[in-house]
């Protein structure tokens, strides 16, 4: 339960925080930008790894990191460290074979997980080009530690693989990216899936270190798992089909730049989205097959029905997407 000062402090910086917000720039020339480091392309096209192949062809189920990285539902998981910041519960274990494994587990109020969101939303991501860690759901797992070994509430699993590092954070307002179609085509895809944790310290800069080759970075965007509902910069509502069902999208263009229903942090990132941006995002979300959002959604543990309800209101907001980039791009053309 929230105290009166935690509710006070809470709304001094919800009005404080936006005049503290860093200008809006790339850090380096746009033709210095290493974007493979951000975005890979679906056609292999500047890629720095071998390419998954055609996004119609992609594993959303298991994802790009495949089942042999995947967690055991049946193993048992030693105990290391229980998480101490955060909205959400959360231990570290080791899995038998000696793999470190992050689990966020559901939280202790009636405020929607975040494990199955981030997981559906992190194989959409994978799957359109963006990098993202080895994450997967179990819905409970066994643990051993001081007190026995016993059954545990699950959640997202994400990995320690050795060959990525977390290194450090990185900025939303200032990186190699701003302004580049792929930054703001991610940005139209969080909008789409009304994700509000849009804030630096889930930017997560990873050192990726391949045999014969010299380490290079990744610039991920992690824990994704409040959106599915509202928008909003206190607690807002996730993860819930009938609140995503009823909030609008997309409220207009103005002066070119596409307005959306967020009222989420970080507005400044939304101002300079242009209709192209869109079309750049639902081109690549288009290539998705029914049978590949089913499996993002199944992947986070989802039941049919209400992942169908979710994929249902995603596919609208696609066809919505499309609308307001081919109006806006007809518009702008000249007349023949």
């Amino acid at each position: 339960m929230m105290t009166t000062h935690t509710v006070m402090l809470s709304l001094v910086l919800a009005l404080y925080y936006p005049f503290c917000t860093a200008k809006v720039k790339p850090t380096m020339p746009a033709w210095d930008a290493p974007l493979a480091e951000l975005w890979q392309s679906p056609d292999g096209v500047g890629a720095q790894s071998p390419s998954q192949g055609p996004v119609a062809t992609r594993d959303l189920f298991y994802g790009p990191w495949g089942p042999e990285r995947a967690p055991d539902p049946g193993a048992v998981y030693t105990f290391v460290e229980r998480k101490q910041q955060g909205t959400n519960p959360g231990i570290t274990v080791r899995d038998p074979h000696g793999r470190e494994w992050h689990v966020k587990q559901p939280p202790h109020t009636d405020q929607g997980a975040e494990g199955p969101i981030e997981v559906a939303l992190s194989r959409v991501l994978s799957a359109v080009g963006y990098h993202q860690p080895p994450v997967y759901f179990l819905p409970s797992l066994t643990v051993k530690d001081a007190d026995g070994t016993h059954v545990e509430p699950g959640g997202r699993f994400r990995l320690t693989d050795k060959s990525i590092k977390a290194v450090d954070t990185w900025s939303w307002q200032q990186n190699p990216f701003v302004g580049t179609r792929p930054y703001q085509g991610l940005l139209v895809i969080l909008m789409l899936f009304n994700s509000s944790d849009i804030k630096n310290e889930n930017n997560i800069l990873y050192e990726v270190k391949e045999p014969g080759a010299a380490p290079r970075h990744w610039y991920v965007v992690r824990d994704l798992g409040t959106a599915l509902g509202e928008t909003g910069r206190l607690a807002p509502l996730r993860g819930d089909p009938d609140i995503f069902e009823r909030q609008p999208f997309i409220l207009g263009v103005k002066d070119g730049v596409v307005r959306f229903n967020y009222h989420g942090w970080h507005q400044e990132l939304l101002r300079e989205i242009d209709p192209l941006d869109v079309a750049f995002a639902v081109d690549l979300l288009q290539q998705l097959t029914d049978q590949q959002w089913r499996d993002a959604f199944r992947a986070g543990g989802y039941q049919p029905r209400v992942a169908g309800r979710f994929i249902t209101q995603l596919h609208q907001r696609i066809d919505e997407a499309r609308r307001v980039a081919g109006e806006q791009t007809l518009a702008a053309s000249p007349s023949r």
